[in-house]
Order: structure tokens, then sequence, then C-alpha cells
């Protein structure tokens, strides 16, 4: 077991001492690679103490060079710009006819591209080579606004725009050759101007240009309509109020309209963006300075003549308003301009239907005397021809009622500004009620008039009864009346004149019904007695028998005065003017009045006077075809 033990311990000593020498060299091996990492190390350093100084001088000199490079190419960029000059001199100073309209317009754009290049540059050794560029660009443009006016020229010939509206013609525009010549010189015209004034937005030169030339041709095709339109306004009283479209101003607004739809057309294929706003306002100011200028006389025209001719007012807000919304949708310009033309046309409007009720009242208070027979005055054909012809324009209408409020044409316009409005007006309703109102400012003045003058009840109540079957028949003639007076409202509002007047009528007839009333005493008994039957046959012998002389006598009287009365009366009644309608109506007022009256008194005496007529000078048939007769 010991020698087992010696054999194992043997073995792994002898590894151990492998170990250790293997270790050794490992150590001479470590020593030998150090060494040699510290001469390598040495040499490196020799290396870069020689090399470092000969790398710096390389890359200075790469710098250097590059620098030239780009000297080099500042110096080529310099002179470019002023090689322009010599090149494109030539070309424009020859004129876009000698040169060609394509090869000048080239030579323009590069003499502005050279220009900008030498502005980039800000020395002040390129001043002089700026200021001879400006100057060349100068040259070229004012070139090119000549050729642009020679362009325009033929196309600036007044022309008669009644005849393109009458036969629904387009207006004649600019040919589209034209067109696509002018599109590129307006717009190296615009640039260069731009360029040489060193700013960036001037005003365009092609749009004063095109303005300058194509605005007087508008607005002097445009002079003979604004003429046409004054002279078509002066009409004579006795032809009535206004009537639609019998004024030129319509024809007028087409046309414009029509020359700013062809202009805006053109504009917007010559030029670019806010350009063609600029330059259609500038194209037609004349025009419708013109236009507004026209407008204002109109204005004073109608204020002058306002009871017949204030709907030639509603007729210009009407037309103007509409074309305003039309060129605005098309053009998105011009519509401001409208507005300010429009604006003493519609102040006379809203203050036109105050002074539409006050001239109404004016008139009936200065009316001095009425025919004799009760006819109507003209004042009510007037009058109701006015709100027939006003239902026409309830377009323009309803946005002036609807500012003003309900009612409050009544007021002054300084009250009136100051008053209330419908947060949610009906504009139907609102010319409801001023209709209505002129109809009953019409009525009482009328009435009012007619009290004062004629003394006769009869008279009285026949002339306010054909006022009110005037009034009556225009509005069931006309179904814009009707159909604005058609509420139970303004039924009954218009009505209550009606009644009044064929009670101021009746009146009359009733101090005559009078004398066809008696009183009838029914004797008591001590065992009382009962009321004779109202029904049943009358026996007029009986009844005159118990009368005492007395009684009699006022029988008689009663007769005499009723025969003398009715006489009258349908004598004055045939001697009046009554509307056909009116005489029917009241003939049929009478009847049922006196009719029953009379029989019923005639019933009871006519026996007074034995069948000889003295008194009863009428039997029932004969004084009911007497009232028949009346119709």
């Amino acid at each position: 077991m010991v020698a087992a033990r010696n054999t194992a311990y043997a073995e792994e000593s002898a590894e151990v001492e492998v170990l250790y020498a293997n270790l050794g060299k490992l150590d001479l091996l470590t020593k030998k690679i150090q060494s040699s990492l510290a001469r390598l190390e040495t040499s490196g350093n020799v290396v870069k103490a020689a090399i470092g100084p000969i790398y710096s001088n390389t890359q200075s000199l790469q710098i250097t060079n590059s620098n030239i490079d780009k000297v080099n190419e500042a110096v080529e960029r310099l002179r470019k710009p002023l090689d322009a000059k010599g090149r494109e001199e030539g070309i424009i100073r020859a004129g876009p006819e000698s040169a060609g309209l394509s090869q000048y317009l080239d030579a323009m754009k590069r003499v502005e591209r050279a220009l900008k290049d030498l502005n980039a540059t800000n020395l002040r050794s390129n001043q002089k080579a700026i200021s001879e560029f400006n100057s060349l660009l100068g040259t070229g443009n004012t070139k090119l606004q000549d050729l642009l006016r020679k362009e325009l020229d033929p196309h600036t010939h007044a022309i008669e725009p009644l005849h393109y509206v009458t036969k629904d013609l387009p207006f004649p525009s600019i040919p589209e050759e034209t067109i696509a010549e002018l599109e590129p010189i307006c717009a190296v015209i615009n640039s260069s101007a731009a360029r040489a004034s060193q700013r960036g937005e001037v005003e365009s030169p092609a749009v004063m240009i095109y303005a300058e030339l194509r605005g007087p041709y508008i607005a002097s095709s445009l002079q003979t309509l604004a003429m046409a339109s004054l002279n078509t306004v002066k009409r004579k009283p006795s032809d009535g109020p206004y009537k639609e479209g019998t004024n030129g101003i319509g024809i007028y607004s087409k046309s414009l309209e029509d020359f700013v739809s062809t202009e805006y057309d053109i504009l917007t294929q010559i030029f670019k963006g806010g350009q063609q706003g600029l330059a259609l306002q500038a194209t037609c100011r004349s025009a419708l300075a013109e236009y507004s200028k026209t407008i204002r006389e109109l204005n004073q025209y109608i204020r002058a003549n306002l009871m017949t001719d204030c709907f030639l007012a509603f007729e210009i807000i009407d037309i103007v308003t509409s074309m305003s919304y039309r060129i605005e949708a098309k053009t998105g310009e011009l519509k401001s301009m409208f507005v300010e033309a429009l604006r003493p046309v519609r102040d006379t409007a809203k203050t036109s239907l105050s002074e539409l009720l006050g001239e109404t009242k004016r008139k009936t208070a200065s009316i001095t005397t009425l025919p004799a027979d009760g006819a109507p005055v003209p004042l009510v054909d007037e009058v109701m021809n006015s709100l027939v012809t006003l239902t026409g324009y309830s377009g323009p209408l309803a946005s002036i009622l609807t500012s003003l409020g309900d009612g409050n044409w009544r007021s002054t316009s300084s009250t009136s500004a100051n008053a209330p409005l419908d947060v949610s007006p009906d504009s139907s309703a609102l010319l409801s009620h001023f209709i209505l109102d002129m109809i009953e400012t019409l009525a009482n003045g009328l009435e009012a008039r007619g009290r004062a003058f004629h003394r006769s009840k009869a008279t009285l109540g026949v002339f306010l009864s054909n006022v009110f079957c005037v009034i009556d028949r225009s509005i069931r003639h006309s179904p814009a009346l009707s159909r604005y007076l058609g509420t139970p409202e303004s039924i009954a509002r218009i009505d209550a004149f009606r009644k009044r007047a064929t009670a101021t009528y009746l009146e009359a007839w009733r101090e005559t019904s009078h004398f066809l009333l008696d009183v009838q005493y029914t004797s008591r008994t001590s065992s009382g007695s009962t009321r004779p039957a109202s029904r049943g046959p009358v026996d007029s012998t009986q009844i005159v028998k118990s009368l005492s002389s007395k009684d009699k006598d006022a029988i008689k009287d009663k007769f005499k005065s009723f025969n003398a009365t009715f006489d009258e009366l349908i004598a004055r009644h045939k001697s009046l003017y009554m509307e056909r309608e009116v005489r029917g109506v009241l003939a049929r007022e009478v009847q049922a009045i006196i009719e029953p009256l009379y029989a019923r008194f005639w019933d009871r005496y006519h026996e007074i006077d034995k069948g000889r007529g003295k008194y009863a000078k009428y039997d029932k048939g004969s004084l009911a075809a007497q009232l028949a007769a009346l119709a």
C-alpha cells in the first residue's frame, strides 16, 4: 500500500515540474514581446514627428485650391451679367417688331435675370452696371407698353350694346390669338417694371394701360343707354303710376353686366392672381361712375314725383341688387361699388312708404269740392293703381319693410330708426299691413272730406259706397292684392268702411221709415185681456173705425209725410251716380227696411182714404215696384 502511494505522488510531482517549466518559458516570451512593443512605439513616434508637418501643409494647399476655384466661379458669374448687356442690348433697342416678339421677350427675361444677379452681389463696383441694366430694362418695358397699346387699340372702338342685348348675342371680345400674345407681354411688363423699381410691389403698368384703353370703350358704348334711361323717366302726369320695364335702366344694367362679364373673361386670361380683380375694377371704374351718376339723377326725379314714380326706385333696387350678386358670384368683385351706387335710391325707397301715406293724406285733405252726385274722385283709382303696381315689387319691398319694422312706415325716418324691429318678420304680412294702412288712410280721409262737403246723408252714403266699391273692385281684379288682403283681419278692416258707408246712406231712409211706425195699446179688463195676435189677416176697415178723429188725422199725416220723403228719396236715389254694384246693394238694403214696414202699415190703415189714393198713395205692389226700380 505504501509503495502504491509513492508511485502516484511521483507522477503528480512530475506533472508539476512540467508546468513550472512551461510557465518559465511564457515569462521569457512576454518580456520579448514587451521589448518589441517598446521599440515599435519609439519608431512610430519618430515617423510621426517626421510626417506631421508634411500632412499639415497638404491640407492647407487643398483649402487654398478650393478657395481659388470658388473665386473663379464668382468671377465667372460676375462676368456673365456684364456679358449679357452686350448680347441683349441690340435686340431690346431694335424693338419687338424687328427682333420678333418671342426673341424680344426672352431677351427681356435674360436682362431681368442678369440684373437680379448683379443686385445679389451687392458690390459697389457693379452700381454703374446695375444702372445701365435698369435703363435697358426701362427701354424694353417702354417698347412693350407701346406694343400693348398697339395690340389693344383695334378693340377699343365703341359698340352699340342694344344690338347685342335685343338679339341675345354675346358681346364682342378680344380674339384668342391676340389674348395669347397679350398674356406674356403683360407678364414681362409687370415683372420688369417691378424689377426696375427695386421694389417687390408696384402698380401694374400693364393693368393701367389696359384700363386706360378698355375703360373708355365700355363707358362710351354705354353712353346712349344712360341717356335713354334719363329720357324715358319723363312722363306725363296723366300716364299714371310708373309701369315696370318702361324705363331704360333695365337694358342699361343688362348691358353693363354683359360688358363686365365679357371683360372678366378676357382679364382672367391675360393677368394672374390678384391683378385680375385690380384690372377689372380699374377697367370698369369710369363706366360704374357714369352708372352711379345716372341712378342719382333718376333718384332726383323719383323724389320729385314720389306718388307715381316710387315704383321705379323699387325696380332699380331689384335690378341692381340681383345684378351685383351675379357679378360678385362670377368675379368676386364690384359688389361694394354697386351697393354705393344704389344707396340714394334705397334711402328714397325707404322714405317713400311714409311719404306715400303722407301724400295720400295731403291729397285727400286738399280736395275742395266733391261731385254733387256722389261719384268717387279720381284719387281712389290713383291710389289703388299705385297699390296694384306696388305688389309687383315684393322682392325689394321685403328687405325695405323688414328693415323698417311693422308699422314704422307711419313714422318719420328719425323716429323709426329707433323703433324696435321684429326679430322674425314676415315680409308678406308687413306688405299686407302697409297696403291696409294705405287703404284706410285713403278711405278715412275721403270720409272726412265727404262729411264736410255733402250735407245730405243719402249723397254722403252713396259717395262713401262708391269709394268702397272702387277699392273692392281693385282688390278683386288684382290677384296680388287679393292674396295680400285675403286674411280675415284684412277683410274685417276693409269691410268696416263698407258698413259705415251703407249705414250712412240708410240713415236717410230710416228717417222716412219712422213715419210707418205707430203705437198700439191694448185695453185691460178686470179679468185681464191678452195682446191681439200679431199674425193672421188684418181688417183695415175695423182698425180705422176704431180710431179716434185725432188718431185718424195722425195716420193721414204719416201717410202724407211718408209719401213726400219717399218720393224725394226715390228721386234723389235715381239722380245720384252709383257704381253698378253699389246701386244693387243699396236698393236691396232699402227694400229690406221699407217694404215690410210699409206693407204692415198699409195693411192696417189703407182704408183711411177709402181707396181714393189721397193719403195712401202707394199700395203694396206699386211701392214694391218703386223699390225694385232702384236697382
